[in-house]
């Protein structure tokens, strides 16, 4: 486990266990920019990540997110959207990251409820369970 993201691998096991299992839905590359922008625009935000292609090397990375861009497959699970989204939301242009750390996670949790519908009391008690701090309060680290 890294140091500088002590809850990643934590995350990733809580998602293949709640999330993933609730969420069957893929997206393909050519509808992610729509849904990116949707979503942006939703949370009050303005300057959207822009979505790119994943490059080919990429072999065990599915997608990859910063404040400013999305790198995507030709096809997405709209969680896996939804996680690349709180990355580029809990960062800055100026590569400062959150990680996988509380303030992601509040806002993944947030996203997660708010677009794919999933139930918050559950998905609380699922990251108490696993020992993952999240903040109830988080919003995009880059609004004054």
């Amino acid at each position: 486990m890294s140091v500088a993201d002590p809850q990643r691998r934590k995350v990733y096991a809580w998602e293949d266990r709640e999330v993933a299992p609730r969420d069957q839905s893929m997206v393909p590359y050519a509808r992610l920019q729509g849904l990116v922008d949707h979503v942006w625009v939703q949370e009050g935000l303005s300057w959207a990540p822009l979505v790119r292609p994943l490059t080919k090397k990429a072999r065990r990375t599915v997608a990859r997110a910063t404040r400013l861009a999305i790198e995507a497959p030709e096809e997405l699970a709209s969680w896996v959207l939804l996680h690349e989204l709180a990355h580029c939301m809990s960062s800055t242009a100026e590569e400062r990251s959150d990680g996988h750390g509380p303030i992601f996670v509040g806002l993944y949790l947030k996203l997660l409820c708010d677009y794919a519908r999933m139930p918050r009391e559950e998905l609380e008690a699922s990251l108490r369970r696993a020992r993952i701090e999240w903040d109830p309060a988080a919003r995009a680290v880059f609004v004054e």
